[in-house]
């Protein structure tokens, strides 16, 4: 949730050449698990889909206008993109581009900025004008 901010920085000032998605998945630190003790919300281990679209909805009103999905109980996405905790990722024509490290240490919203600038670049110089 503490990234949100940062993250909604990235889709504000990369919408002209991507789509961003948040896959919410199982919470991280559940109020009845493993505690964290600066979280914004207690929210308890989902035990069923309308608890995660619960949750969701918390994260949503944080970050009004993104485009949020939510995980199914079996975990599906999160077990195929290995996102636990947290992870991002770019996804251009069906396959993976970027894949960034597992956060919470490996999420570098930095890097995602690098990617996302470089491909920027890299269109503007290759695109052909006809005049």
């Amino acid at each position: 949730m503490m990234r949100l901010a940062a993250f909604q920085r990235i889709v504000r000032q990369y919408a002209d050449i991507a789509d961003f998605l948040v896959v919410y998945i199982e919470e991280a630190h559940p109020s009845d698990g493993w505690v964290s003790t600066d979280a914004p919300f207690q929210i308890p281990k989902h035990r069923c889909l309308e608890d995660r679209l619960r949750a969701a909805q918390l994260m949503l009103s944080e970050v009004p206008g993104s485009n949020i999905v939510v995980d199914n109980m079996d975990n599906s996405s999160n077990a195929a993109y290995g996102a636990y905790f947290e992870r991002l990722y770019i996804v251009r024509d069906e396959q993976v581009v970027y894949q960034g490290g597992r956060g919470p240490e490996g999420y570098r919203i930095s890097e995602l900025r690098n990617w996302l600038e470089e491909y920027r670049n890299n269109e503007l110089h290759s695109a052909v004008l006809h005049v």
